[in-house]
């Protein structure tokens, strides 16, 4: 890889989308740059599970006819983007990280690949993620190795959807979230993530890991990028009942209006004072720029974020026990032993005890909905330990204190199912990147991207990148 190369491969999607439509560079060029990257690069980093270079070169040689016919087709148009395996994808199988589905093929493709294959991105192939999406990759699996340090933990479940473009293996990728994993792989990969609104996004033709909880959404090096994927692929599905009717805004109209006169509401108690000392710096650095860019900030008040927590995997477990019907415990010595005892938690729960949880669930609901009508916005950390490591993070379900320190801050908003963007904001002693989150009422992703934007051109962290060529 050369000086020039590099410069191209991290630059902003926006930027290598404005390039290409304009003929200043082909699809083509870039799709070959980037595959020749995977191939030198990813046999270390392991972001990918399939690369379909034949199909992306097809897609790219016709991205490049439609452009030079004067048919652009939009911002993503010959830009090439990869998905998470767990997203049907006719011409390449579609894994979910279980080798059990390792030569499944679907004759159709999942709602999202469909959209972005209609603006005109080129797909290079599919990423990396833990079995089933939940917390472990199957034994057999190899995790994605974090391009900032082979110790540091890469994130899950979507972690082969933040190295990649962290490492400069796509523009942006696909990831999807139930208790934090496009919000753990952002943070920890030093990127930007959008978990939309439970709905906003189909889920039609993407493998589950809990129906109710699951959240498909961008991830990318910037907050424009990631509100052009999120543009993209949202919206309503008459292939599933449960995507949203409510109209999409036009991210990138509204993207740089900024955030004076917005209201963002922190619990210091919860957060500053209950995280470790970068992440700390890292809020309170979030806040100054936030606050110097116009923004209110206000002290509220997050409603029991331990129940929360506790209740999660329960209902997770239910859940996915429903999705895996099929196969387990038919199969059950193909299962690897987190995903197989999570099931086995979610077969044997009484009815009783679920609608208990489904009733505090949807308290729980209620209560955030109601903080949105005192604040625009909420500024919490994705966890409250940052630059965990592979070890540590080895030790998750053994160590009580670390699984909360991990999860109180994304598994809330999976039950409640409210927006949140991550934004990276800092770097541990040891160079490790920390990320935050805020969080907005249903469907305000515009103010997340308003806010997100807002941020990123007061600060450089989205514009460093790790060093691996």
């Amino acid at each position: 890889m050369n000086a020039a190369n590099d410069e191209i491969v991290f630059l902003d999607l926006l930027e290598v989308g404005r390039r290409i439509q304009s003929g200043l560079i082909r699809s083509a060029e870039v799709t070959e740059l980037m595959l020749a990257r995977i191939e030198s690069l990813d046999p270390k980093l392991k972001s990918y599970v399939t690369v379909t270079g034949d199909a992306a070169r097809e897609q790219a040689r016709n991205a490049d006819a439609e452009i030079a016919a004067g048919h652009i087709r939009g911002a993503l148009h010959g830009v090439p983007v990869a998905v998470k395996d767990l997203l049907w994808t006719v011409g390449a199988p579609t894994s979910h990280g279980m080798p059990i589905h390792r030569d499944f093929r679907s004759a159709e493709n999942a709602t999202v690949v469909d959209r972005l294959l209609d603006s005109g991105a080129v797909l290079l192939g599919k990423l990396q993620q833990t079995e089933g999406a939940y917390g472990a990759h199957h034994p057999s699996i190899a995790a994605p190795v974090n391009p900032w340090g082979e110790s540091l933990w890469s994130g899950v479940s979507s972690s082969g959807s933040g190295v990649a473009p962290a490492a400069g293996l796509c523009f942006a990728s696909i990831g999807t979230d139930t208790g934090g994993s496009i919000r753990y792989p952002a943070a920890a990969n030093g990127i930007t993530g959008i978990k939309p609104s439970w709905g906003r996004v189909s889920r039609y033709g993407a493998f589950e890991l809990a129906g109710s909880m699951d959240h498909i959404g961008p991830l990318a090096r910037s907050t424009a990028d990631a509100a052009v994927v999120l543009q993209a692929m949202a919206g309503a599905d008459s292939r599933d009942p449960t995507a949203s009717l409510a109209p999409v805004p036009d991210y990138l109209a509204m993207m740089t209006r900024g955030v004076r006169g917005l209201r963002v509401g922190i619990d210091r108690r919860w957060t500053i004072d209950a995280a470790d000392e970068a992440t700390g710096e890292c809020l309170i650095g979030a806040l100054d720029s936030l606050q110097r860019l116009g923004a209110q900030i206000e002290t509220v008040s997050f409603p029991a974020p331990e129940q929360g927590v506790e209740d999660w995997v329960p209902l997770c477990a239910v859940e996915t026990a429903l999705a895996h019907a099929d196969t387990f415990p038919s199969r059950r010595e193909e299962y690897g032993p987190s995903l197989a005892a999570l099931i086995e938690l979610g077969s044997g729960m009484r009815a009783t005890d679920y609608q208990r949880l489904l009733a505090r669930r949807s308290e729980l609901r209620g209560r955030v909905d109601a903080l949105f009508g005192d604040v625009d916005l909420l500024l919490v950390p994705v966890a409250a330990r940052a630059g965990v490591t592979v070890d540590q993070m080895s030790k998750l379900g053994d160590d009580l204190q670390l699984f909360s320190d991990m999860m109180r801050y994304t598994t809330p908003f999976d039950l409640t199912g409210h927006p949140t963007i991550t934004l990276p904001g800092g770097r541990t002693p040891n160079g490790a990147p920390v990320g935050f989150q805020l969080v907005a009422g249903q469907f305000r992703e515009d103010l997340l991207v308003r806010a997100g934007w807002a941020y990123q051109q007061v600060t450089r962290w989205h514009l460093q990148h790790p060093d691996i060529s």
